[in-house]
């Protein structure tokens, strides 16, 4: 029977098991401080995504090597599970078995981690070059994946029991999708009532619904919000939180139920930060009670490969 949540002691267990699997850890703060603001990555890491739970567990990836690297929220304590295929892990999404979906960047490629054992369960070529699979969500029947370089997305079927399928299916965008120069398809998530799609193409800043059953794209009515820089989303019922990764911001839009429309109600920005957290290009988040979780990709940092990383806490406001 697989289990529904995620140890500290499982993990460490797991590091030892895997033949190969690197034991990095990173630093953490007091013990008397359950559940810090700021928990510090492996240095040099390089994250990018995050997935969350059931319960106080967290996932990132590294866009550098793939590695996944798991924390506990109530200490900050963590470590590597899973050594990376040295192809970049970015967005991520985790289901109630255990199972880790795990979107490979320019590698086009996706794959399901056991994160009990920290075993491969499933690996996908979903492109050859150039493609771009930056993210993912899941839903009840399938997991779906962006590719920020094709107007496509790409959908893995899951079970009843969740397993998920041998093969994946390649869904193109169409209606009123526009393919940017640049970078386009980024964030992923559902609709309030679930039947449908939100993607955030990044360059435009424009969301769009999208059928899963026929790719057709509707563009959502923001009200003249612009979503550029759009990088992961998070729905929590009818809010939507769209992290805008260079702008050191998450765009916060109440939605109507059928996703078509949507205002924008508020910002976070580095002052709504905690004192020693602070922002430095999030990228993906995660919330996990009356919290958000964000990585920081530090884009642009000096010496990528050795500086500090960390994630950063911030408060969700009553009614998000």
């Amino acid at each position: 029977m697989r289990r529904t949540t995620v140890s500290l002691a499982a993990a460490v267990l797991a590091v030892t098991l895997l033949p190969g699997a690197s034991p990095t850890t990173a630093a953490v703060g007091p013990p008397d401080r359950p559940f810090p603001a700021r928990i510090e990555l492996p240095d040099g890491f390089q994250p990018e995504g995050i997935a969350l739970g059931p319960g106080p567990t967290a996932w990132f990836g590294s866009r550098a090597d793939g590695d996944i690297y798991e924390v506990s929220l109530r200490t900050g304590e963590g470590s590597i599970i899973s050594q990376g295929p040295g192809t970049p892990s970015l967005g991520m999404k985790s289901d109630r078995d255990g199972r880790l979906y795990v979107a490979g960047g320019t590698s086009g490629t996706a794959r399901v981690v056991d994160t009990e054992t920290g075993t491969v369960e499933r690996t996908y070529q979903l492109a050859a070059a150039p493609s771009f699979v930056n993210d993912v969500v899941l839903t009840r029947g399938a997991a779906w994946f962006t590719d920020s370089n094709r107007p496509q997305l790409y959908r893995v079927d899951r079970g009843p029991d969740g397993e998920p399928g041998a093969t994946a299916t390649t869904v193109p965008l169409t209606g009123e999708w526009v393919q940017s120069a640049g970078l386009s398809a980024n964030g992923i998530s559902t609709t309030p009532t679930g039947d449908a799609l939100l993607v955030v193409n990044t360059t435009s800043g424009l969301l769009y619904r999208v059928d899963p059953a026929t790719g057709e794209a509707t563009e959502v009515d923001l009200g003249g919000a612009s979503l550029t820089r759009g990088d992961g989303m998070l729905r929590h019922g009818r809010t939507l939180y769209v992290v805008r990764n260079s702008l050191d911001e998450i765009a916060v839009l109440r939605l109507s139920r059928t996703g078509l429309s949507g205002r924008l109600v508020r910002t976070i920005v580095k002052e709504d930060v905690p004192p020693g957290a602070s922002f430095d290009v999030p990228t993906t988040v995660a919330r996990f009670g009356a919290h958000l979780y964000l990585p920081n990709a530090r884009f642009g940092v000096a010496s990528p490969t050795t500086a500090d990383y960390w994630v950063t806490k911030v408060r969700a406001r009553a009614g998000d």
